[in-house]
């Protein structure tokens, strides 16, 4: 099949989700065709099946907001009828699908006209925050019931989708994965370790986009009460608005020696294969992949019980689950596990035989070639 993909090309899920869908299925002999207005960070060797389309935005005094959606849309079609796309994914509802809606109208009004069909998967935001917004909802909804086809990456989201939106067409949940060959504690990590942990430090991590929804003080305050008991170092992975305000609480609690900000990381499993406990204190996650990554690289995940989180992580036997803003319950989870070796072994390798056996990319992939040859049928 030749695949068009439009993503956010940052580090939010729903972009690195989509670009590594890009290289499982270019890696399964499809043609893939990435369109958006940078290339995604998780796009980086050169692949013979992957090709990248800029958009390029128009900058007119008239436009105060440049019109991205109209750009892309045009970029889409002139993708389309280039390459001879089959169809559009796009990810993330707002705006990209509606940009794949007038793509497929602009192919279908040409004169030899065909029906350019479109599928898009809701990640999470643009359905419980974003879409929700009086503004948004209208067009939301329409863009969602004409789509081809539409994924979600969880029951809880397509629950909430459907009951909150009213939406008439199926959604079908398509789980978030993992490439368990590339997400995988290797013999290195314990060597690699002492770079952050010299005294042989219990190492906990967090990674994500640091915005608000992702309560990253809150890893401080856990990481404050743990390292007051087991000598212990905190890995900070991504960056964001929020990044600012866990600096300076970790400064005027004297630990920041202790929490260690690394930035956007391009190959995050090297890091997180170092660690021993990743925290994922969100208000709300609609999967949680950030987890999900961890839990392959066998590193046991504490996070809130929110969102699809339950689907992922089973409370005591692959991971702990505890309420937003339980900081003392996340961080006594931590300690006890960290005060037991054999106990956070045996559940760290609970964590990889579920990401393994339910997650893994070579499951997930053949869902969504299903899913592609359904619309593809039914649009024929």
């Amino acid at each position: 099949m030749k695949i068009g993909i439009t993503c956010y090309p940052t580090y939010g899920g729903s972009g690195v989700v989509a670009t590594e869908l890009g290289l499982e299925l270019a890696e399964r002999g499809h043609e893939v065709h990435f369109i958006s207005y940078a290339q995604p960070i998780r796009l980086t060797g050169p692949h013979p099946n992957i090709h990248y389309h800029e958009v390029e935005v128009s900058r007119y005094p008239l436009f105060d907001y440049p019109p991205y959606d109209l750009a892309l849309a045009s970029r889409m079609a002139e993708v389309a009828e280039l390459y001879d796309l089959d169809l559009l994914h796009v990810h993330y509802a707002i705006p990209h699908s509606v940009s794949a809606l007038l793509a497929r109208q602009m192919m279908a009004a040409k004169p030899r006209g065909r029906k350019l069909p479109f599928v898009t998967t809701l990640h999470g935001t643009d359905i419980t925050l974003v879409g929700l917004d009086r503004s948004y909802l209208p067009i939301t909804r329409f863009s969602i019931e004409q789509s081809d086809g539409v994924t979600a990456i969880s029951q809880y989201l397509r629950e909430r989708t459907l009951r909150e939106f009213d939406i008439r067409n199926e959604i079908q949940v398509i789980y978030n994965f993992v490439n368990c060959d590339v997400y995988c504690r290797g013999g290195q990590a314990s060597e690699l370790k002492q770079e952050y942990a010299p005294n042989g430090e219990r190492l906990l991590v967090h990674l994500s986009n640091f915005r608000p929804v992702k309560r990253v003080t809150d890893c401080i305050e856990i990481f404050d009460r743990v390292r007051k008991q087991i000598p212990s170092k905190l890995l900070m992975m991504g960056d964001g608005p929020d990044r600012s305000r866990a600096e300076w609480l970790a400064v005027q609690k004297g630990i920041h020696n202790d929490v260690i900000f690394l930035g956007k990381q391009e190959q995050v499993q090297e890091k997180l294969v170092l660690a021993d406990i990743l925290l994922l204190p969100s208000e709300l996650e609609s999967f949680g992949l950030a987890a999900l990554e961890g839990m392959a690289c066998e590193v046991v995940p504490i996070a809130t019980r929110v969102g699809g989180i339950p689907e992922l992580i089973e409370h005591s036997k692959s991971g702990y689950l505890a309420d937003v803003g339980a900081v003392d319950t996340m961080a006594r989870y931590a300690i006890e596990l960290l005060s037991d070796e054999k106990a956070l072994r045996t559940m760290a390798k609970a964590s990889r035989e579920v990401a393994q056996s339910r997650f893994c990319a070579s499951r997930i992939i053949p869902q969504y070639e299903e899913f592609y040859r359904r619309v593809l049928e039914r649009a024929s």
